[in-house]
């Protein structure tokens, strides 16, 4: 039988943790669209040879946060209008099915899934709290995805769930009342537990709808 090095389990590699940074940087905004990386650069700052960097941005080549132009270098990617609705078509239709994965199965383990965000979300809103009412936004969402108990669901989740900080940038919420942006996630959470199925489905779908004609109208003015 072959015998395979492979690294333990419980250890992440120096490539998948500057991977985790960066993609953290680019969500923050820390690392604006268009900016460019300097291998080198990057790894002077996180103290490491060049090759564990170079490995880290080409994941997040593959995972679409960056891009690479020829003889030019590795840009964080610059969304148009347009990819904002493609964003939340895409976050509708993979939402949209662990939200049916949830419905079939695992209504009760959602429900408790998506308590700690949807109280956080509640709170920073009555103290006026863009952001932290922007990241359990996101911490909702991304509890959502994970209750549907499908690993390849999460994966994809996670580039998206980027993608749309990215498209918020400065702006952190489109809610001029961030009391009502909490309230959209107190309905949805509540129909996941409790009401038709086709309501939970429907609110869904309302709350992406209603997110791009927000966004249209911040972005595109």
């Amino acid at each position: 039988m072959s015998v395979v090095d492979f690294e333990p389990v419980n250890r992440q590699s120096t490539a998948e943790m500057i991977a985790d940074r960066l993609r953290e940087a680019i969500m923050r905004g820390s690392l604006a669209p268009g900016s460019q990386l300097g291998e080198a650069d990057l790894a002077a700052q996180f103290a490491v040879s060049r090759g564990p960097v170079r490995e880290a941005m080409q994941r997040l080549v593959s995972e679409g946060l960056l891009h690479s132009i020829r003889h030019r270098g590795i840009f964080v990617i610059e969304l148009s209008l347009d990819d904002v609705v493609d964003i939340y078509r895409a976050r509708t239709a993979l939402e949209g099915g662990a939200l049916d994965l949830i419905l079939h199965s695992r209504r009760a383990i959602a429900y408790e899934a998506l308590g700690a965000s949807v109280e956080e979300m509640v709170t920073c809103a009555e103290r006026g709290d863009a952001v932290g009412v922007s990241e359990a936004d996101q911490a909702f969402h991304e509890a959502l995805v994970e209750s549907a108990a499908s690993p390849r669901l999460v994966r994809a989740a996670r580039t998206l769930l980027i993608e749309t900080r990215m498209c918020l940038g400065a702006l952190q919420t489109t809610y001029p009342d961030l009391r009502e942006q909490a309230r959209e996630h107190v309905d949805l959470r509540e129909a996941i537990g409790t009401a038709d199925p086709a309501r939970a489905r429907a609110l869904l779908v309302e709350h992406m709808d209603d997110a791009v004609q927000r966004l249209r109208h911040q972005i595109g003015g």
